[in-house]
């Protein structure tokens, strides 16, 4: 009987969990879990060992305050591993605490460590892969790109596919049902909002992201705001000072039920307004257009600039290694500079939707989905 032990430390690290996690009952019946789970892996039946939200930090800056409670977390999580004495410790995400989980166990014990999700060392911090080489045996990637980094520093590494790409296609009755559960109107157009999953960037971008849809461009618009349950009441505060019908879309049933809303929510907009990160792939995997904003603490802006390897930081133009997507970073998040571009694509949505589909199937599209192939990754590192 294999013992897992898996680590998630925020949404979308927890629904890749969630998902190995299945495909590891059907290829290894009979194994068990332990590990920090979010509410996806709670799903299955994984208890978690202290809430996952914990580990929701996002930026240098925004870390330090936190430091010691997240160095106790670190501790306490690698000693519940080593006590359950676990056959191979798989982290998702989440970086700042998953390779210091990795590390503190194999300073004690040589268990398998996988980590899925490549952190991203082909944008700054090339140096990263080879200390994660030293406490990491293997690596999931989601970006077909990544391999090459991972096996250039020592570590074995499997491309698992992403799993926006084998997503179940978004069906017209579930976006009617939808579209009459909050009243939108099929012939007026709809642009998406989506100003990140937790409150420091919601708190951060979507006072610019009003600004933006103040522009006159936008007044017959619908306004839609795919979220998670916490962050309704932040959304409510800042979107009153706008004239446009507002709609915040989301579930407090099961989190795979808030998952697909949002997706619904996304396939029915014509365009979309985005915070940089995954979402990008989720908005390309149900085609819709989007122009990407971030910004983040002026300290981390500072730090993180000048470490930056790579000129386009959104992952629909990395992986079809093209500038398709508008993106405003930094300095240039200014709704005067966002407005245009956004104004620009309602006007001609169709621009981006050959790379869009392109991107998919570089991540995969049309094959098994990326649980599955990370699942029977881990099963041949055990195996090996």
């Amino acid at each position: 009987m294999t013992r897992y032990f898996i680590t998630a430390g925020e949404p979308s690290g927890d629904r890749l969990a969630a998902d190995v996690i299945d495909a590891l009952k059907d290829l290894d019946p009979g194994a068990e879990f332990r590990g920090v789970a979010g509410p996806r892996m709670q799903e299955t039946g994984m208890e978690s060992i202290f809430p996952m939200e914990e580990l929701s930090i996002m930026g240098l800056v925004e870390i330090l305050p936190k430091y010691f409670e997240l160095k106790r977390r670190i501790a306490e999580t690698a000693k519940a591993a080593l006590d359950w004495q676990a056959d191979v410790v798989i982290t998702v995400d989440a970086p700042e605490f998953s390779l210091r989980v990795s590390k503190a166990i194999k300073a004690q014990r040589d268990i398998k460590t996988i980590h899925y999700v490549a952190p991203s060392v082909w944008a700054w911090r090339p140096g990263r892969a080879d200390k994660m080489a030293q406490h990491i045996d293997h690596v999931l990637a989601l970006l077909p790109f990544e391999t090459a980094f991972m096996h250039k520093a020592g570590m074995g590494c499997d491309f698992v596919g992403h799993p926006v790409a084998t997503e179940a296609t978004v069906c017209k009755h579930e976006q009617d049902d939808l579209m009459a559960r909050h009243n939108l109107d099929p012939a007026a157009k709809i642009i998406a909002v989506l100003p990140g999953s937790r409150r420091s960037e919601v708190a951060r971008l979507l006072p610019v992201f009003v600004d933006v849809l103040k522009h006159p461009s936008f007044d017959n618009a619908q306004l839609i705001f795919p979220t998670l349950p916490h962050l309704v009441d932040d959304i409510e505060k800042f979107t009153r000072s706008l004239n446009q019908p507002v709609s915040i879309i989301f579930s407090c049933a099961a989190a795979s039920h808030g998952a697909r809303e949002r997706a619904v929510a996304t396939s029915l907009a014509d365009v979309a307004l985005a915070a940089s990160g995954t979402v990008s792939l989720e908005l390309a995997g149900v085609g819709t257009p989007m122009v990407i904003a971030y910004d983040m603490n002026w300290l981390s802006r500072q730090i993180i600039g000048r470490m930056l390897q790579i000129d386009t930081v959104t992952l629909v133009n990395l992986v079809t290694q093209t500038y398709i997507v508008p993106e405003f970073i930094g300095k240039d998040c200014v709704a005067t500079d966002i407005a245009p571009a956004l104004a620009a694509l309602l006007d001609d949505s169709t621009a981006q939707q050959d790379q869009l589909d392109r991107c998919m199937e570089l991540l995969g599209r049309g094959g098994m989905s990326g649980g599955a192939r990370a699942a029977q990754a881990v099963i041949n590192v055990l195996n090996a």
